[in-house]
Parts: structure tokens; sequence; C-alpha cells
């Protein structure tokens, strides 16, 4: 597994949906399932639902569990340097991951889907809901330049889970958002990811604090992550 560091510049964030409010507004949410002890049976997990931190990548606010030709990019914003997602590469498709606080008694994902709609839209874009592996999902469709001059589309699948305090949103681009099959793998790693909310008072959609791994300034062992030189970072939240 692979670490790498991207930069994202305040020209592509005004040029984003605009996700980072909207990815955190809801109300319709989609519960995972839980057995009788209030647990999550299927992920993504609460720490409180979790024996031990050992074996997963520690990213600060997500855990990340291994899994070989997976790579990892913490996406910086460029005005604070503060770092906003982290995006999961596998088999030629991504998925960026950002978790934020939630009230306690309601779920964000609902509200969150109408304003990612409604971004879109204005950008001349379309979206439409379905039904996938973690309840209703967004699969959005931005105007977009081919290589050869053409007009063409990207294509995005919005994911979302209410947890206890938190919500957590994916976006899947490259083949996973259009093919289920190419989207298996990353998925399977969402139902794995680990959210560490933290007990302190934060006002909901807030972005919880994502950080880099506290050996990652170290030579590490053949098996760790390897930090890689900066490089600017996918537009991966630009439907792409």
């Amino acid at each position: 597994m692979v670490f790498g560091l991207g930069r994202k510049s305040k020209k592509e964030q005004d040029a984003e949906p605009d996700e980072s409010s909207a990815s955190a507004e809801s109300g319709d949410s989609t519960r995972a399932a839980s057995d009788d002890t209030g647990r999550r049976v299927n992920g993504p997990f609460d720490v409180s639902e979790i024996a031990s931190h050992d074996g997963y990548v520690d990213l600060g606010a997500l855990l990340i569990a291994p899994s070989e030709g997976l790579q990892l990019r913490l996406e910086v914003e460029e005005a604070t340097q503060r770092v906003v997602a982290v995006t999961m590469d596998l088999n030629g498709s991504s998925l960026q991951l950002q978790a934020f606080a939630a009230p306690k008694t309601e779920g964000l994902w609902d509200e969150i889907r109408e304003q990612i709609g409604q971004s879109v839209g204005s950008q001349g874009g379309q979206v439409e809901e379905v039904q996938g592996t973690f309840g209703t999902e967004l699969v959005a469709k931005l105007p977009a330049g081919a290589p050869d001059g053409s007009q063409g589309y990207r294509v995005a699948r919005f994911i979302g889970v209410d947890g206890p305090r938190w919500f957590l949103r994916g976006v899947l681009g490259g083949e996973a958002a259009m093919e289920r099959e190419a989207a298996a793998p990353l998925e399977d790693l969402f139902r794995r990811i680990v959210v560490i909310r933290g007990d302190s008072p934060m006002p909901p959609r807030d972005l919880l604090q994502l950080r880099l791994p506290k050996d990652a300034s170290v030579t590490p062992p053949p098996s760790a992550p390897v930090l890689e030189e900066p490089e600017r970072g996918p537009e991966t939240t630009q439907i792409g």
C-alpha cells in the first residue's frame, strides 16, 4: 500500500459541487443493519464497535483496513493546509472519503443528497437516486470535455452512512461509479472503515479531523505504507 499527498487549490474547490456543506445534511437517513446489542453488523463501524486499532492505518478520524494494491492519498486544502479528504485508489477506480460530525438524534444523508443534486444541476449535470449496497445512493453526471475535444460526462456515485454522531460520505469514481462489479472491492473497503468521532463538542456538518499516520515521517518497513512526494490531488469530488 502506498501513501501520497494531493493539494486542492481554491480554484479547484470553487469548481466542485458544494459537497462539504452538503456533505452533512439529511433526513431519511440510511441506517446500517445492527444486531440485538445495537452494533453494526455490516459496517462502516464506530470505534466503539471494534476491539482494537491493530491492523488499521490510523488517519485520525478514520481507520482504514490495508489491502493489496491499495493506494491512499490525503487531499490537503491549499488555503488552510488541513487534510480534508482521503482517497483510495484500487484497480483503476477511486473512492474519496470524508467524515463529518452529526446530530445525536437525526441523520444527514437525505439533505446532503438533495444539496448535491442542486449543486450538480446548477452546473448543467444530472443526478439519479438508486438503491445500492448502502441504501439510497446518488449517481451524478457532470459535463466534461473529452481528450479529443468532444463534450462528455464525468460520472460519480455518492454513498453515505449515518453513524452515532457522525456521517461518512464516499464518492466512487472511474469504473466503480458505473459498474457494480468494478465497485465491489472498494465497497468492501468502505464497509470495513472505522470512524472515530471523538468526545469533543462539534457543530453538525463539521469535518472530522484527518491526519497523516503518526509514523509517516520515518522510514517504514517494507510492508508498511510508503509516503510519496506530494503531488496534485485527483479532482474526485469534481465528479470524476
